[in-house]
C-alpha cells in the first residue's frame, strides 16, 4: 500500500492529496503535524532526511518533493493522459510551468505568508513592513504574470492548455496560502478568479476539504498574526 506523509498546512501535501483523492489512489494517510515539530524527529528522518512533506512510500520506494511525486504518480497509475501528457510538447507546456513556480507563484506566494503572518505568529513580534511590502510586490508581480501570461488574460483555461493538469493542482494550492496573511488573489484577476474556480469544481469536493485548515485560519485571524507574548 502507498505510504503518504504530509501536512495540509503544507500547499504541496495539499496537491498531492488532491491528485490522490480525485483519482481514487489508494493510499496509507501518515499525517505529520509540523506545527508540533513531528518532521524534525528523529523517526522521520529516516523518512525523509530533508524533513520535510510531503513524501510517499511506495512498496520501500521513498520520494520527496511534491512535482516528483506527482510526475511518478502520473506514471504509474492509471489516471487520465492531462495529468501530465505522455505527447513531449503538452508534458513540456507542464514541465515549462513546474520549472517557473519554484521562484516565482511559489516562493512569493509562500515567503508573503511567512513574514506577514507565520513568522510572526511565532515569535510574537510583528513584521518589518518594509518586508511585508517587499515580498508583496514580488507575490504581486506573480499573480499578474498568472493572469496575463499563463492564463493569457482569459485565452487559456487552464496554465498549460485546454485541460486540467498537476500544474494547475500545484498553482492553485499555491495561491490559496496567502489568503491566511489576509491577500485576497482574486482582486482586479477577473482571470486568475475563473480559473481557480474551474480548478475548485474539477476538484471538487475535495479541493474544500484540502483546504478546510487554510479557510479557518483565515476566517479566524483576518490576516493578522497573534502577536501574543511568547516568554
Amino acid at each position: 500500500m502507498l505510504k503518504v506523509y504530509y501536512d495540509l498546512m503544507s500547499q504541496p501535501s495539499r496537491a498531492v492529496f488532491l491528485f490522490l483523492k480525485i483519482n481514487k489512489i489508494p493510499y496509507e494517510s501518515c499525517p505529520v503535524a509540523l506545527r508540533k515539530g513531528e518532521h524534525f524527529t528523529e523517526s522521520f528522518a529516516k523518512i525523509n532526511p530533508f524533513q520535510k512533506v510531503p513524501v510517499i512510500d511506495d512498496g520501500g520506494f521513498k520520494l520527496p518533493e511534491s512535482v516528483a511525486i506527482l510526475r511518478y504518480l502520473a506514471r504509474s497509475r492509471n489516471v487520465g493522459d492531462h495529468w501530465y501528457p505522455q505527447d513531449l510538447k503538452r508534458q513540456a507546456a507542464v514541465d515549462e510551468y513546474l520549472e517557473w513556480q519554484h521562484l516565482n507563484i511559489r516562493f512569493n506566494c509562500a515567503m508573503y505568508f511567512q513574514v506577514k503572518f507565520l513568522q510572526p505568529s511565532i515569535t510574537g513580534i510583528a513584521p518589518k513592513p518594509e518586508r511585508v511590502a517587499d515580498f508583496l510586490k514580488r507575490m504581486e508581480t506573480s499573480l499578474d504574470q498568472v493572469e496575463k501570461i499563463w492564463l493569457q488574460n482569459g485565452a487559456k483555461k487552464y496554465l498549460t492548455g485546454d485541460e486540467i493538469s498537476i500544474a494547475d493542482i500545484l498553482g492553485a494550492c499555491e495561491i490559496e496560502q496567502p489568503k491566511m496573511a489576509g491577500y485576497d488573489v482574486r482582486q482586479n484577476r477577473p482571470n486568475l478568479a475563473a480559473w481557480m474556480d474551474r480548478v475548485r469544481n474539477d476538484l471538487s469536493p475535495y479541493y474544500d476539504e484540502a483546504h478546510d485548515v487554510v479557510n479557518k485560519v483565515a476566517k479566524r485571524f483576518g490576516g493578522n498574526p497573534p502577536l501574543q507574548s511568547k516568554m
